[in-house]
Protein backbone atom coordinates (compact mmCIF):
# COMPACT_ATOMS: atom_id res chain seq x y z
CA UNK A 1 0.00 0.00 0.00
CA UNK A 2 1.33 3.40 -0.95
CA UNK A 3 2.09 6.03 1.64
CA UNK A 4 -0.59 8.75 1.31
CA UNK A 5 1.89 11.35 2.60
CA UNK A 6 4.34 10.69 -0.25
CA UNK A 7 3.96 13.36 -2.92
CA UNK A 8 4.19 11.66 -6.30
CA UNK A 9 4.18 14.33 -8.97
CA UNK A 10 3.91 13.37 -12.61
CA UNK A 11 6.52 14.34 -15.17
CA UNK A 12 6.59 14.03 -18.94
CA UNK A 13 9.47 12.62 -20.99
CA UNK A 14 9.50 13.25 -24.75
CA UNK A 15 12.05 11.36 -26.85
CA UNK A 16 13.92 13.52 -29.36
CA UNK A 17 15.59 10.51 -31.00
CA UNK A 18 15.00 6.79 -31.45
CA UNK A 19 16.22 4.41 -28.75
CA UNK A 20 15.85 6.54 -25.62
CA UNK A 21 16.08 4.40 -22.46
CA UNK A 22 14.13 5.31 -19.32
CA UNK A 23 15.14 3.27 -16.29
CA UNK A 24 13.40 3.35 -12.90
CA UNK A 25 15.54 2.91 -9.78
CA UNK A 26 14.27 1.56 -6.46
CA UNK A 27 14.22 3.15 -3.02
CA UNK A 28 15.90 1.62 0.01
CA UNK A 29 19.29 0.45 1.16
CA UNK A 30 19.99 -1.39 -2.11
CA UNK A 31 19.24 0.89 -5.07
CA UNK A 32 18.71 -1.19 -8.21
CA UNK A 33 16.98 -1.09 -11.58
CA UNK A 34 13.37 -2.22 -11.40
CA UNK A 35 11.80 -1.12 -14.67
CA UNK A 36 12.89 0.10 -18.08
CA UNK A 37 11.23 1.45 -21.19
CA UNK A 38 12.56 2.20 -24.64
CA UNK A 39 11.12 5.21 -26.47
CA UNK A 40 11.40 6.16 -30.12
CA UNK A 41 11.48 9.68 -31.53
CA UNK A 42 8.43 11.78 -30.57
CA UNK A 43 7.09 9.16 -28.17
CA UNK A 44 5.96 10.55 -24.83
CA UNK A 45 5.99 8.82 -21.46
CA UNK A 46 4.17 10.14 -18.41
CA UNK A 47 5.79 8.89 -15.21
CA UNK A 48 5.87 9.54 -11.48
CA UNK A 49 7.98 8.85 -8.45
CA UNK A 50 6.34 6.38 -6.07
CA UNK A 51 6.95 4.59 -2.82
CA UNK A 52 9.09 2.13 -4.80
CA UNK A 53 10.68 4.45 -7.38
CA UNK A 54 13.15 7.04 -6.13
CA UNK A 55 14.99 8.00 -9.32
CA UNK A 56 14.95 7.75 -13.10
CA UNK A 57 17.95 7.31 -15.33
CA UNK A 58 17.43 8.51 -18.89
CA UNK A 59 19.78 7.75 -21.78
CA UNK A 60 19.30 9.63 -25.02
CA UNK A 61 18.08 13.02 -26.16
CA UNK A 62 14.87 14.06 -24.42
CA UNK A 63 12.80 16.95 -23.18
CA UNK A 64 11.44 16.58 -19.65
CA UNK A 65 8.55 18.64 -18.26
CA UNK A 66 7.92 18.87 -14.52
CA UNK A 67 6.07 21.23 -12.23
CA UNK A 68 9.46 22.94 -11.79
CA UNK A 69 9.91 23.66 -15.49
CA UNK A 70 11.19 22.10 -18.69
CA UNK A 71 14.66 20.77 -19.31
CA UNK A 72 16.38 19.19 -22.26
CA UNK A 73 19.64 17.33 -22.80
CA UNK A 74 19.65 17.67 -26.59
CA UNK A 75 22.37 20.36 -26.68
Amino acid sequence: MENPNLKSDYFVIKALEDGVHVIGLTRGADTRFHHSEKLDKNEIMIAQFTEHTSAMKIRGKVTIQTEHGEMSNDQ
